[in-house]
């Protein structure tokens, strides 16, 4: 049920009973010396599968680029500012709208999101009422963030207490590790890491958190444990899903 594996006419069918859709969202921003730089999106994605695959609920293309203006002193960071990444949100709902959709199911992987996403769908809300779109009361929009989970939390905590942190944490290190094994990746980590610090500029963020790290220990994740976080996200988030749709 993947949006762009799919034709338009296999769209138009899905639409005569279902007017719900999934979106991955995430970030392409640094997670310390040993994380991917698409850790966000690729564990987004991940989990946005799985409860797609479970539902059969159509899943659309993921958002790769997100707001991570913090992290853009670290190579290889893509921000997108607040404003742009809310003109972006709004064009891809209007689209999907138009089609017919009405409840769309963002399934976030990046906290530095959150605020633009829900500033986003105030404006999604306004901009298709005055376009007079048929039945845009109906259009309802939800974040649900998989770490935040609460199975998801508590299994970090048990795994690895306050070394999960807040950033490069392990949890979502492990997630990418069970999705792609072969591309673990090994760094000296320094015993110190920054913590504890507000997020204010990129410049002033990697001052403080030196190595990307927020209190975090990567170094703990293994496949295994992705595998039990992905579950458990799954699992928590089609129950969220199927509540969103009733």
């Amino acid at each position: 049920m993947e949006l762009h594996l799919s034709t338009w006419t296999e769209v138009e069918i899905y639409l005569q009973d279902h007017d719900s859709v999934i979106i991955p969202i995430g970030s392409t921003e640094q997670h310390g010396p040993t994380g991917l730089i698409g850790t966000d999106a690729i564990c987004a994605e991940k989990v946005a599968k799985g409860v797609s695959e479970t539902t059969q609920a159509m899943l659309a293309p993921t958002i790769n680029v997100g707001m991570a203006l913090h992290h853009t002193s670290f190579s290889g960071t893509i921000s997108l500012r607040p404003t742009t990444l809310i003109l972006y949100l709004q064009d891809y709902i209007t689209s999907l709208a138009k089609a017919g959709f009405r409840k769309f199911f963002f399934i976030n992987g990046h906290g530095g999101n959150i605020a633009t996403l829900k500033a986003a769908f105030s404006q999604v809300y306004d901009h298709l009422d005055s376009l007079n779109l048929a039945d845009s009361h109906q259009v309802k929009c939800h974040v649900a963030n998989w770490f935040m989970s609460r199975e998801v939390y508590l299994l970090a905590k048990k795994l690895y207490g306050e070394e999960e942190g807040s950033h490069a944490t392990p949890s979502e290190v492990a997630l990418t590790q069970f999705v792609y094994p072969d591309l673990i990746k090994k760094f000296p980590l320094s015993e110190t890491v920054g913590k504890g610090h507000s997020i204010y500029g990129a410049k002033n963020f990697r001052h403080c958190y030196p190595d990307g790290r927020m209190g975090s220990n990567p170094a703990l994740a293994t496949p295994e444990h992705g595998q039990q976080f992905y579950e458990l996200a799954v699992k928590e988030l089609t129950n969220s899903y199927l509540e969103f749709i009733r």
